[in-house]
């Protein structure tokens, strides 16, 4: 059979279903999976055999419904909507009506609602990971907890080794930035990690981020601290896993970098500002000890996914200072 699988957005919530859809892989050799998502992130299936990527274009029009619908009604035997969002479900139904099977994943947006907007019913929910893999169980496909890392790119390996020689000391990679102010410690803080870091003569730090502003923030940054690159712009997403690969750890917020860490098998501190693990972001088979937060304000998580504003004005959820960080490293 042949499964069409949607995932549009964003890098780090597409980066979560890679364990999923590797344990697939490997347990339905015989299934073809397509996998439907925003451009350059197909270094992430590449080394899984029966795996083909789809680009998609992210916003997803209803021109662009309706075109996917009758390029894909002949092609594919089932659907596994993991977006569920308004396009994606219309899309869903005109593959139905072609007779082809639909499966949604449930997110539990009003449970996720209740906690940060209302404060009420706190608790651990399903992870990203456990909503996945129980859409494709109703899809009829059975997945595992196997997953560990990806295998080497070679080609993108070799181009990681030419750019920044043998590994010497410790390499730490710091990835500061998310898309929303309340999931980022103050820049001071920031600042303050690498100069401690890099106190040592033995510890290398790599700069990882995405964007023109955080590219350009980031390069004055290893301008000013010694053994500090910015990778930002640098490196295209698979020589950036490969570069992930040789680190002894990664520093970085509740955002794609976190995952990203979990696709190579590294260790990644995770700091978590305004919002929380329990809404289920937590990276795949991260040590939960390595999550650093403030566990004594009580509006926390006060959103899911992050936001840039703060209804107390103060933003305290970031006021978490570099020693605690550099403690857990």
């Amino acid at each position: 059979m042949t499964y069409l699988v949607i995932r549009l957005a964003t890098l780090g919530n597409v980066a979560m279903t890679v364990p999923v859809i590797a344990s697939l892989s490997r347990r339905y050799p015989d299934d073809r999976f397509v996998i439907a998502s925003k451009k350059d992130l197909a270094s992430m299936f590449t080394s899984m055999p029966n795996v083909e990527f789809r680009e998609v274009d992210n916003h997803l029009d209803w021109k662009g419904v309706l075109n996917y619908w009758r390029a894909w009604r002949d092609e594919v035997d089932a659907v596994i909507d993991l977006q569920a969002v308004l396009r994606t479900r219309v899309l869903g139904t005109l593959m139905k009506m072609s007779g082809k099977r639909v499966t949604r994943v449930h997110y539990g947006r009003l449970h996720k609602h209740m906690i940060t907007v209302w404060g009420i019913g706190k608790q651990q929910l399903p992870t990203e990971f456990e909503r996945y893999q129980d859409a494709f169980r109703r899809a009829g496909l059975e997945t595992d907890d196997a997953f560990n890392a990806l295998p080497v790119n070679k080609e993108a390996a070799q181009v990681v080794a030419k750019r920044f020689g043998q590994k010497e000391g410790r390499w730490i990679g710091l990835a500061p930035f998310a898309k929303s102010k309340s999931n980022m410690l103050p820049y001071r803080v920031t600042k303050d990690i690498i100069e401690q870091l890099t106190a040592d003569q033995q510890t290398h730090v790599f700069l990882f981020g995405a964007g023109e502003v955080e590219c350009e923030m980031l390069r004055q940054w290893a301008s000013v601290f010694p053994r500090t690159q910015s990778v930002a712009g640098r490196l295209v997403l698979k020589e950036e896993l490969e570069l992930m690969r040789l680190l002894d750890v990664m520093i970085c917020m509740d955002s794609a970098n976190q995952h990203l860490s979990s696709l190579v098998g590294l260790r990644a501190i995770s700091v978590w500002c305004a919002t929380h693990p329990m809404i289920g972001f937590a990276g795949w088979k991260q040590n939960p000890s390595d999550i650093i937060q403030r566990n004594d304000l009580q509006c926390r998580p006060c959103t899911c996914h992050g936001t840039n504003h703060c209804r107390y004005g103060n933003y305290a959820c970031r006021q978490i200072e570099a020693e605690t960080i550099i403690q857990q490293i």
